[in-house]
């Protein structure tokens, strides 16, 4: 059962997160990042799917089942994950610290004594180095550029910061396949590193925001999902003549 939760948990959070990102299609502030950040869509989706596909194996049913068949309450995505875009520097910056999250993770789970989670972690991290890179340079840029820019990019990160503590809530689940001590070191190191350069400062005594893992979510999911599940709720099972 842990096992069914902890890889659930890292498909949400690519599905989730895929989406969202897939809102800008056709929307970004250049074509060059239209086209960027769809392809970052695809690649989250992409490891979503993988890690259905595996749910699906261990349950007996099909990935589709699981990502369009559970409500809100049963998904346990990050709540950073299903917040509204935002401009693109909001976007970025949430970006920016998921991915380094989401890169930390995977190096960990390069090594995992899970052979499926070893497989994946290794074929998913080529990605997610992209990703990281991405994102990070966006922050750079921005943070450090117009004055304009940069309080763009310091609003983005005292609304982010707080849900991006989520990322730290370890439990016990978390604690069987990660070494959650040194994840949350390395990602602090890496993010400080990152914000100072950009000459942003990270916001002191935030309470976090949390409930995500626990299907515990924000009303922006309900919309997410109504969007995402219509097709297979008004035609259960269709399938292409």
């Amino acid at each position: 059962m842990s096992k069914e939760i902890f890889y659930t948990r890292l498909a949400d959070n690519n599905l989730i997160l895929g989406h969202r990102l897939s809102e800008w299609c056709g929307h970004g502030p250049e074509l060059e990042q239209d086209i960027a950040l769809i392809n970052v869509a695809l690649d989250l989706i992409g490891q979503a799917r993988n890690l259905y596909i595996q749910l699906g194996e261990l349950k007996g049913v099909s990935e589709d089942e699981i990502a369009y068949k559970r409500d809100a309450h049963a998904f346990y995505n990050f709540l950073i994950c299903e917040l509204e875009n935002g401009h693109f520097g909001t976007t970025m910056m949430r970006q920016f610290l998921f991915d380094a999250y989401h890169n930390f993770l995977l190096e960990q789970l390069t090594k995992s004594e899970d052979d499926f989670l070893k497989t994946y972690a290794l074929k998913s991290i080529k990605e997610v180095r992209y990703h990281l890179e991405h994102s990070k340079k966006w922050v750079l840029r921005l943070g450090d550029g117009t004055q304009e820019s940069h309080d763009k990019m310091q609003e983005a990160l005292n609304l982010l910061w707080p849900y991006a503590l989520e990322f730290l809530a370890f439990d016990k689940i978390d604690e069987q396949f990660l070494d959650t001590d040194k994840l949350e070191k390395s990602w602090h190191r890496s993010v400080k590193e990152i914000i100072d350069e950009a000459t942003l400062n990270i916001p002191e005594n935030t309470w976090p925001q949390k409930g995500g893992k626990k299907g515990n979510h924000t009303e922006h999911l309900g919309y997410i999902l109504a969007d995402m599940q219509f097709l297979q709720r008004a035609y259960p099972d269709a399938q292409n003549w």
